[in-house]
């Protein structure tokens, strides 16, 4: 078996253009920001921390990726159906996937190997290629409720503002064209840039609303907020709704099988190598881990203090007027309503645009199909299929997301079993296996891992 090789500069470059990396660093700044991480090895902790602060974001980008309508429902419907007990499962699924997240950083960097080859040669086809489809998989699954979402919002908002009797299938069809658009213009476009910068906006504006709810209501019981955060309970069944479904849509929806695929990938088009391992795991914390934690914990809480559905009534119709509630308390009803639809939009649209990044990906790595050619445009429309989900489930819009969520949830065991090879592969990873008490800790926790999520998901 030969040893294995960095990817050279025209395999990053393909990369940079199949993730649509529009301004990849010069080779100075790359150079400049190595030396500057050497420097910051022996320098103070706190130094070391501003360092670090001012260099962070792929970890930033994971957490935009993964805030989507799965996270963003799971949340919602913890805090109105079960109050503060559920407030430990967000953070719970994002420290699990990070464990695993750290290790392909570790991987990829210490080797600069394609990940995808990586796994075919050092941990078999099987898991390569599970991991590959896997991901093609998740993107096309979790199309269906992103549609079905974006045009219940669609509805609503049409109706606040007085425009009546749209069909959520009818707008399902509006956003279509909308999304293969945004897809096809993909890359150096102003127009992109300032889409991605608005759609970030409404999202974390939606953020901002749910604290802001949570500012102004208040709690009741720290006992409880507290005691939510880390007594790890599952309670029984309310609103037709068993909390232990809750439980794996929130812990399916944190880390998904395609974000595990693409973070590797989004790695290396920021030229990052060797130096950057240490910021990388401090980039998963600080980038992705804490911005996801106090995302979800809002949402949760501000559901619990503002959304109190009748007993009889069955949570899995729930629509975006009822989800809307939780912002009504603080700007009235119709500002409730434009506002929470907004913001899901946002987070609907950046998900389909991500979905569909991701399928055409999977090709250009797998098939080798070049960027921008017609069957690489036909891989981004594979999951588009999703625009029929309204069709099929419109009365369950905003919960469609959760039992999607486990579906996908399925595929990840079989990339984090051929990840925890990678770790253990002396071939691969060479002096750079992790050793001593630190490493088999750190492999511990990836098979607990490992094995708590397909014990969970069986």
């Amino acid at each position: 078996m030969n040893d294995p090789a960095p990817m050279p500069a025209d395999a990053i470059a393909r990369v940079q253009e199949g993730l649509r990396i529009a301004h990849p660093p010069d080779p100075a700044t790359l150079a400049a920001e190595r030396a500057h991480l050497e420097r910051l090895e022996t320098a103070t902790r706190w130094k070391r921390f501003t360092g670090y602060l001012r260099l962070v974001g792929p970890g930033y980008l994971q957490s935009a990726m993964t805030l989507g309508g799965g996270t963003a429902v799971s949340s919602l419907l913890a805090g109105a159906l079960f109050g503060y007990a559920l407030l430990w499962v967000a953070p719970l699924a994002m420290l699990i996937g990070l464990v695993m997240l750290a290790a392909i950083a570790h991987q990829t960097l210490s080797t600069g190997m394609r990940p995808f080859e990586a796994m075919r040669r050092y941990a078999g086809p099987f898991f390569a290629w599970g991991w590959a489809l896997g991901a093609l998989a998740a993107s096309v699954i979790w199309h269906f409720p992103q549609y079905s979402l974006a045009s219940a919002c669609l509805v609503d908002m049409a109706d606040v503002v007085g425009i009546e009797g749209l069909r959520p299938q009818a707008m399902a069809f509006v956003v279509l064209p909308w999304a293969v658009a945004i897809s096809f213009l993909y890359g150096n476009a102003r127009l992109v840039r300032w889409y991605e910068r608005l759609l970030k906006y409404m999202v974390w504006g939606i953020i901002v609303c749910f604290g802001w709810v949570v500012f102004r209501t208040g709690v009741d019981d720290w006992g409880a907020l507290f005691r939510g955060f880390f007594t790890f309970q599952i309670p029984g069944e309310r609103n037709g709704v068993a909390a232990v479904t809750i439980v794996l849509g929130g812990l399916a929806a944190a880390v998904g099988i395609n974000m595990v695929f693409l973070y590797p990938y989004s790695l290396l088009a920021r030229g990052w190598s060797r130096p950057h391992r240490r910021l990388a795991r401090f980039d998963l914390v600080l980038g992705t881990f804490i911005p996801y934690l106090l995302a979800t914990s809002l949402i949760v809480i501000a559901a619990a203090n503002t959304i109190h559905l009748d007993p009889s009534f069955s949570a899995a119709r729930i629509s975006p007027i009822d989800a809307a509630q939780s912002l009504g308390v603080t700007i009235g009803p119709a500002g409730g309503r434009l506002v929470f639809g907004a913001g899901v939009l946002a987070m609907a649209l950046s998900s389909i645009t991500l979905h569909m990044l991701c399928a055409g990906f999977v090709a250009i790595e797998v098939f080798g199909w070049p960027f921008g050619s017609w069957r690489y445009r036909f891989a981004t429309l594979v999951p588009a299929v999703g625009v029929f989900g309204p069709v099929f489930w419109g009365e369950y819009a905003v919960w469609l997301a959760v039992p999607t969520s486990i579906v996908c949830g399925f595929l990840l065991p079989v990339a984090y079993i051929g990840i925890i090879l990678l770790q253990r592969n002396t071939r691969y990873l060479g002096a750079d296996t992790p050793r001593g008490a630190g490493g088999r800790t750190w492999l511990g926790a990836m098979v607990i891992v490992t094995v708590f999520l397909t014990a969970f998901f069986a």
